[in-house]
């Protein structure tokens, strides 16, 4: 530990050499000490012993920057919230460092930061519940008007149809799912297929009774009709 004012006087030789070799150690030991350097100059290195911070001085010689903490043990270790930037100076990567606590587990953050893999597993818990509900499957041929009651007891966030796959066709395997947006009415006539959700019910409709469903071949993306199928209804609500 030493400190120096960089300021060799006229002085006998061995004075001097003693003066020289202080200002070698308060460089080689980085001025460090307990208490700030008296003398200050810009853009100058001080270790601080009582925190064991390595700072810097400001251009100004105004201040003194935190540039890392020193462990003894581990060595060199980046501070809480260090921002990331470019060689410039702007900004690139957020920063490096902890956010509060409410702030991953209500997910409202915006701030890019490192956080710990059991603070992220906190933060996806608590969020809002998931409910899935798949509704009864029945077996559809040219009728495709199917309606279940889904107990939820409020109207679902979002709901979509199947087609589970009960004789294997066109590529498909029995017990394949295939979502309803993947799926088409083809006939001469204007044909639509409409799944909804009310606070009671789930529900598939057509505007015909009549109703015929293709799908691709997953071999050869030719128009098939399905010739088995079973139709379910699901809902999700975020809780």
């Amino acid at each position: 530990m030493a400190q120096h004012d960089y300021i060799i006087a006229n002085q006998t030789a061995s004075t001097a050499r003693t003066d020289i070799n202080n200002v070698l150690q308060a460089i080689a030991t980085n001025n460090s000490g307990t208490d700030v350097p008296t003398d200050t100059f810009p853009n100058q290195w001080f270790y601080d012993t009582n925190d064991q911070l390595l700072k810097i001085r400001n251009n100004t010689t105004t201040t003194y920057l935190n540039v890392g903490y020193i462990h003894q043990t581990n060595g060199f270790e980046v501070l809480d919230d260090t921002q990331v930037v470019s060689t410039s100076g702007t900004p690139t990567g957020g920063i490096i460092g902890d956010q509060a606590e409410g702030t991953w587990t209500t997910g409202t953050g915006t701030t890019e930061s490192l956080i710990s893999p059991a603070k992220l597993k906190a933060a996806i818990v608590a969020q809002p519940t998931v409910t899935i509900v798949r509704g009864p499957t029945s077996t559809a041929t040219t009728a495709l008007t199917h309606v279940a009651n889904h107990g939820q007891s409020s109207r679902p966030d979002f709901v979509w149809g199947e087609v589970i796959i009960t004789v294997a066709q066109h590529g498909y395997a029995v017990g394949d799912c295939i979502k309803i947006g993947n799926i088409y009415e083809r006939d001469e006539d204007d044909r639509h297929l409409t799944v909804w959700g009310n606070a009671t019910q789930m529900g598939l409709s057509t505007n015909l009774a009549a109703t015929y469903m293709f799908v691709a071949n997953r071999s050869t993306s030719a128009d098939q009709l399905l010739t088995g199928q079973s139709i379910r209804i699901c809902g999700v609500w975020y809780d």
